[in-house]
């Protein structure tokens, strides 16, 4: 019959796959022969976290299986060789180099389709990658003559790029010399350099206004830590603005510091809040598969420290209808949220909504959705835009800002100077909590800044728990802007310290029982 014969097709065609050793062998494989999984997943035309998953217990399908399946032979092949050869098969198989410029070695969010044009003055495109300033691993783009990821999510999380062969990256950019006169200046420490306007100058020449201030509350309190630091958290507010304006000297933009603001940005009672949803994740998986297991509580380090570093409207926000996003722009939108169909295993991304229909987000949320409903995720549908209120935009305008303070955040936490620490907190927390309506700060009101820094924050924490699922681990809970509770080996994920690129642990419990183990009986049985 006609009707079935597609049927029989399907059937005909259709096959178990080819078998592929275990998890663990796998990951063997690769590593014994000293590759990356940068470097298989750009052979093989996926992302690195796919090969996590593949080697965490997830099957690969299709063409990219009988591909895996290939390599995994080849490996096994060449590692058996050199084993009776007596020889190290360290030999790294060869990758395509096409694309390496482009490979981030993860597959966390990036601005990898962003197309950088000329209304982006503030970023420009390296064509070698560079070390980020924040986390240090290679980033392709410039904000302001920093060298950094374009998405906050992605810094941090990074593997880095295989090197081009032909000579080291530092050495592109400059005339090649004799090797006697190489050597000599490698021996010759350079003279680190920060752009001021149009002009750089040495970064020693900068003023620390943070250890400046440090310095004169010890000496003012006679040492006394606990009064310095009450007494810098005192003046943490005046202090950020201080340095605000230090950092924004020679920056390409003017801000509107206080702008007219829309209805939607004002409070509804005089206790009572606005009308923009910030999307604050307060979620819980609802089920874990049966047996015990081990759940790890992670601190997202400096979270709204991290948050600076987002697209933020200069001037007063205009008004436009209809369902389209410009790039360039950044504001608040009222859009209507797509149905979200993985709560069992992730968050939505708008966050714990009970009320349907539309809602006024910021733009950080409705990057994050436009991102995770497009092709290369898929997670769901496209939001509706039905109105929005922005202004052009630019993610580098507290960067200078922000890199002072994760500057003044890492050396206070390698010297284990916990006066500056708690001192920098207080500065970027509440430069944050008074942008808005606030007698404490009344140079700058912008409380749609405010609304987006945090909205920042919580899709950071999304991005995260996302990376986390995609690598294999249980992402079990997920809360507020820095916390994130995980099952697995969640080491091999996320970085362990106290830096903003890491992570640390807050709380460790388990849910759960053995399946090995015989119930216990309780004291009332009999």
């Amino acid at each position: 019959m006609a009707e079935f014969d597609a049927i029989d097709a399907l059937l005909a065609a259709a096959g178990q796959g080819v078998p592929l050793p275990s998890a663990e062998e796998r990951r063997r494989l690769r590593e014994e022969l000293n590759l990356s999984r940068a470097q298989l997943a750009q052979a093989l035309g996926v992302s690195p976290s796919t090969v996590g998953g593949w080697e965490s217990g997830r099957e690969p399908g299709g063409e990219v299986r009988e591909k895996y399946a290939y390599f995994l032979e080849g490996a096994r092949t060449k590692l058996d060789a050199a084993a009776a050869a007596g020889a190290p098969a360290d030999a790294a198989v060869p990758v395509p180099a096409a694309g390496d410029a482009l490979a981030s070695g993860d597959d966390s969010p990036a601005d990898a389709d962003r197309t950088v044009g000329p209304d982006d003055a503030d970023v420009g495109v390296l064509s070698v990658p560079q070390p980020c300033v924040l986390c240090g691993q290679p980033a392709r783009h410039q904000v302001e003559g920093f060298t950094q990821h374009l998405d906050p999510a992605e810094c941090g999380t990074a593997t880095p790029a295989p090197t081009p062969p032909e000579e080291p990256a530092a050495l592109l950019k400059e005339p090649r010399q004799p090797a006697a006169a190489r050597k000599s200046v490698r021996a010759v420490s350079g003279v680190k350099v920060v752009p001021v306007g149009r002009r750089v100058q040495a970064a020693s020449d900068t003023p620390d206004l943070i250890g400046s201030a440090v310095a004169a509350a010890l000496a003012e309190h006679a040492g006394d830590v606990e009064a310095a630091t009450a007494v810098l958290v005192k003046r943490a507010i005046p202090d950020a603005m201080a340095l605000l304006d230090h950092t924004r000297k020679g920056g390409r933009y003017d801000v509107v510091a206080h702008p007219w603001l829309p209805d939607i940005l004002r409070k509804q009672t005089a206790r009572g809040a606005d009308q923009i949803w910030e999307a604050r994740p307060k979620w819980t998986r609802p089920e874990l598969p049966p047996g015990e297991h081990e759940i790890t509580a992670l601190d997202i380090n400096g979270a709204y420290l991290s948050a600076l570093k987002t697209h933020l409207p200069l001037g007063q926000l205009e008004h436009t209808t209809g369902d389209h996003h410009d790039r360039r722009r950044a504001g608040l939108h009222l859009i209507t949220p797509p149905v979200w169909d993985h709560d069992t295993v992730l968050p939505n991304p708008v966050g714990n909504r009970d009320e349907p229909g539309p809602l006024w987000v910021t733009e950080p949320t409705l990057r994050l959705l436009l991102r995770v409903s497009g092709p290369k995720y898929g997670l769901c549908d496209p939001p509706q835009i039905h109105e929005s209120w922005t202004s052009g935009a630019t993610e580098g305008l507290l960067e200078k800002f922000r890199i002072a303070l994760k500057d003044a955040r890492d050396r206070a936490i390698s010297e284990d100077d916990t006066v500056t620490l708690e001192y920098v907190k207080a500065m970027y927390s509440k430069f944050v909590s008074t942008l808005g309506e606030s007698n404490y700060n009344r140079e700058l009101y912008r409380t749609d800044w405010m609304h987006l820094i945090r909205s920042q924050a919580f899709a950071n924490l999304w991005w995260k728990a996302h990376r986390a699922y995609d690598e294999g681990l249980l992402v079990v809970r997920a809360m507020g802007t820095d916390e994130l509770h995980v099952a697995g080996d969640w080491r091999a994920v996320f970085p362990e310290g106290r830096g903003v690129a890491e992570v640390k642990v807050k709380d460790s419990y388990t849910v759960g029982n053995d399946p090995d183990q015989p119930p216990q009986p309780s004291e009332n049985s009999t």
